[in-house]
C-alpha cells in the first residue's frame, strides 16, 4: 500500500511539474507576443477615408535610437522621421505611456506609424505609467539632447531639432490614466497641446488601486476611446468613461469602438489617433475633418457609438 501511495505521489508531483514547466512556456510565449501586430494597419478595418488615410503610413522614413535611462525606466526609445539627421527642421513630439506590463519595445508598430506621420515619438520600458513621471522623464531626456550638441562625448541627433511648441500625450489602460496625469500634474503639464487617452482605467478602480487622477484638471484639448467587446471594456464601461467626460471641461470628445476588446485599443483606433496629432500639433486640416464640422467623420463613423465632443 505504502508503495502505492508513494507511486501515486511520484506522479502527482510529476504532473505538478510538467504543469509548471507548460505554463512558463505559454507564459514566455505570451510574453514574447507583440501587443500590437505589425500588421494592424493592413487587417483593422476602418470606416471613412480619413481614419483610413491616417490609419496608414505617413510620407516619412522612420529611424530608431535607445539610450539607458535610470529606475524602472529601462531605456528611452524614440521613433523619428529619418529625415531629422539631415534636416534642419523641428518636428512635433507624441510622448507614449505604456499599459500594465506593456513596455514600448512591445508596440513598435505604433511607434513607427506616428513617426511615419513626422513626429518625434518618445517612451520607456516601464511597467507603471499611471503618475506620468515617465513621460516626465522622456521631455527632460529630449530637452537635454535637444540643448546639447554632444551627450557624453556623442553627439546630439536631436539637437535644435525637436518642437517643444507642438508636444502631445497618448497612452493605453494603466497609461491613459498616465496621459491624464501627464497634463494636470506634471512639472510639464503646460507644454501639451493634445492628448488621447486609450480605454483610461474607470475613477473607481485607478483609486482603489492607487492610481489617483482628477479629470477636472484637464485644459489640454483630449480624446477618450474605449472599446465595446460584445457587452464592454472591462477596464471602462461606457458609463464609466461618460462620466470621465463629464468631468473635463476644456476641448474633448469621446467615442466607443464596437466590438473591440480592452487590448485591441492599444492599436485599433490609431487612424484617429493620429489625426488628432495631426490636426492639433501640425495644423492638418484635413485630419481636423475627422473631429470638427457638422459632418465630422467620428461622429457618423459606425464602428463607434456614444460619440461625444465639445469642441471649441
Amino acid at each position: 500500500m505504502k508503495k502505492v501511495l508513494k507511486m501515486i505521489g511520484l506522479i502527482l508531483i510529476s504532473i505538478i511539474v510538467i504543469g509548471f514547466v507548460i505554463l512558463l512556456v505559454v507564459l514566455k510565449i505570451l510574453g514574447s507576443r507583440p501587443a500590437a501586430p505589425a500588421d494592424y494597419q493592413q487587417t483593422v478595418q476602418t470606416g471613412g477615408n480619413i481614419e483610413k488615410k491616417y490609419m496608414e503610413n505617413g510620407p516619412y522614413e522612420v529611424s530608431t535610437h535607445e539610450a539607458a535611462a535610470l529606475q524602472q525606466f529601462g531605456k528611452f526609445i524614440v521613433y523619428y522621421p529619418a529625415k531629422l539627421e539631415t534636416s534642419g527642421d523641428q518636428y512635433p513630439v507624441i510622448v507614449i505611456c505604456n499599459g500594465s506590463g506593456t513596455p514600448l519595445s512591445k508596440y513598435p508598430a505604433v511607434s513607427t506609424h506616428l513617426a511615419s506621420w513626422g513626429f518625434i515619438v518618445i517612451g520607456t520600458e516601464e511597467s507603471y505609467s499611471w503618475n506620468a513621471f515617465g513621460a516626465e522623464m522622456c521631455l527632460r531626456y529630449l530637452e537635454r539632447c535637444n540643448d546639447n550638441e554632444k551627450i557624453e562625448d556623442t553627439a546630439s541627433i536631436f539637437y535644435q531639432k525637436v518642437d517643444f511648441n507642438h508636444v502631445g500625450v497618448v497612452g493605453h489602460s494603466q497609461g491613459g490614466v498616465g496621459v491624464m496625469n501627464a497634463i494636470t500634474d506634471t512639472a510639464h503639464k503646460n507644454i501639451y497641446k493634445a492628448a488621447v487617452s486609450l480605454s483610461p482605467t474607470n475613477k473607481e478602480l485607478a483609486h482603489n488601486l492607487l492610481w489617483d487622477y482628477n479629470a477636472s484638471l484637464i485644459n489640454t484639448p483630449i480624446m477618450l476611446i474605449s472599446g465595446e467587446g460584445g457587452g464592454d471594456d472591462w477596464v471602462v464601461t461606457g458609463e464609466q468613461l461618460q462620466d470621465i467626460y463629464h468631468d473635463i471641461d476644456s476641448d474633448k470628445l469621446m467615442a466607443r469602438r464596437i466590438h473591440t476588446a480592452h487590448n485591441e485599443m492599444l492599436y485599433t483606433c490609431n487612424g484617429y489617433v493620429t489625426a488628432w496629432f495631426m490636426w492639433h500639433l501640425q495644423g492638418d486640416l484635413e485630419a481636423a475633418g475627422a473631429f470638427t464640422g457638422e459632418n465630422a467623420e467620428i461622429m457618423n463613423n459606425s464602428l463607434y457609438q456614444d460619440q461625444r465632443r465639445d469642441l471649441q
